[in-house]
């Protein structure tokens, strides 16, 4: 089981996630085969239609089999594919190629695929006078019924004001990955809250020194903790508006607990896909706090810890003591139907397929779909290969649980957090005196991209 959309390979394995090709009920405002432009369903002026127009797709190297499964279903389907980097690693190479086409007034794709979840923030506005390159999928583009089928929450990133500009590829929420087999031999119980888990923490540094149960090396870090304590650092509220406030409760006590198991050891400020972490590590992961990604980016990778069957667990996600648990999310592929395409249908199609037909979601994808009947098949299918110690649901418990008051602001949070934090967490600074520094950082840089903080 793996996912890919985080930095370098992190990014191809974080980012995406088919089943039989479903019938699609479409129904596009203002298509027609020839002549003159309409109004599409974002207001924007729609090109005239030409049912026959071959079709542009950007993807990455790692949706190739997204292509593939598509042609392979819809041979007499004109497809022009392009590859590129999709936006990985923050390079934002998917808005500054739409901003070239916006000043040539040509040259859009049809079909986009981002391993980003924030490209909705900036794809659903308009650029200096230019309409949105993103088209609303939620007025009538893509069948209700088949957005109704996404799980609980995943379209929330590619929700703007009330409309739906992508489809999510799939899920990255976090759960609690364990080792069972260590877990039984150490005779310790699963913590089910963050208390527990802390004073879990504390206790394998006396008692199992080496061994670690979580890490904080990887610009992701507050996605997988921050964003589980519900820490108010990106409260997105509105296409140019952002709540920061990392003083906050919520913020103190998951900074408080990481300070804790850094200093003791059994959380290493060193990212899981160095060679140092493999090297110091690969027999040494009690468990991890970590996206539904890592199993197969980490646990079950020959080039990376390479857990043998029968040993790998996932855990619900972790509650704070009192309090109902939520998840953070790290990745998700996005699809995004361009505002500007002459074959809006074909469009709609392919991403639709690809979001939810079986053969991809389920036969081919790496990682947990978004589109929930798909997921349902797909954690099958993976409970089936008899890797796991145990059952999967705790992904789909995770997959609606993700909280929401963490947005999707066009800036990146894990760039501020690699470069203001990471390095001085590091080098041993506390992460409680840098929350008011990583506050600044969060501010000035949501400024910079035009929003209004609070």
């Amino acid at each position: 089981m793996v996912d890919s959309t985080k930095a370098g390979r992190t990014r191809r394995w974080m980012g995406t996630v088919g089943t039989g090709a479903l019938a699609i009920a479409l129904t596009v405002a203002g298509c027609s085969s020839s002549g003159g432009t309409t109004s599409g369903s974002n207001g924007a002026p729609q090109a005239a239609q030409d049912d026959k127009a071959p079709i542009t797709v950007w993807v990455d190297a790692d949706r190739s089999g997204a292509v593939d499964a598509y042609k392979k279903a819809n041979p007499d389907v004109k497809l022009d594919v392009v590859t590129y980097d999709g936006s990985a690693n923050g390079s934002n190479s998917f808005r500054t190629k739409v901003q070239l086409f916006d000043q040539a007034n040509s040259g859009w794709p049809d079909v986009v695929f981002s391993t980003q979840n924030n490209d909705a923030a900036w794809a659903s506005q308009k650029s200096n006078g230019k309409q949105a390159f993103a088209a609303v999928l939620s007025d009538g583009l893509v069948p209700q019924s088949t957005l109704d089928n996404f799980t609980k929450g995943s379209l929330t990133p590619c929700t703007v004001e009330g409309k739906v500009y992508c489809l999510r590829n799939d899920l990255a929420q976090v759960v609690l990955w364990y080792n069972k087999s260590l877990l039984d031999k150490f005779g310790y119980s699963l913590p089910t809250t963050w208390e527990e888990y802390q004073a879990l923490g504390e206790k394998v540094a006396q008692e199992h020194p080496g061994y670690i149960v979580g890490a904080a090396g990887d610009a992701w870090t507050p996605e997988v903790y921050m964003w589980g304590s519900k820490c108010q650092a990106n409260g997105v509220t509105g296409p140019k508006a952002v709540t920061v406030s990392t003083g906050t409760t919520e913020c103190k006590r998951a900074a408080s607990m990481l300070d804790t198991l850094i200093k003791n050891g059994t959380v290493p400020t060193v990212s899981v896909f160095t060679p140092e972490f493999v090297k110091k590590y690969s027999d040494k992961v009690l468990m991890i706090p970590g996206p539904a990604w890592y199993a197969g980016a980490i646990f079950n990778n020959p080039q990376s810890l390479n857990v043998p069957a029968g040993q790998l667990a996932a855990a619900a996600p972790l509650a704070w003591k009192g309090e109902t648990a939520v998840t953070g999310n790290v990745g998700g592929g996005t699809w995004f139907v361009s505002s500007h395409s002459k074959n809006l249908k074909a469009a709609e199609k392919f991403v639709e397929f690809v979001t939810t037909a079986d053969d991809y979601q389920v036969n081919l994808a790496p990682g947990y779909p978004a589109y929930a009947p798909a997921a349902d098949k797909w954690i099958k299918k993976q409970e089936s290969s008899g890797y796991y110690a145990g059952d999967l649901r705790s992904l789909v418990k995770a997959g609606s649980e993700i909280w929401s008051g963490w947005g999707s602001g066009i800036f990146s949070q894990e760039a501020i957090w690699a470069k203001t934090v990471t390095p001085a967490i590091a080098s041993g600074k506390s992460l409680v005196a840098l929350l008011p520094e990583w506050e600044t950082a969060i501010k000035n840089q949501a400024q910079v991209n035009g929003y209004t903080v609070k």
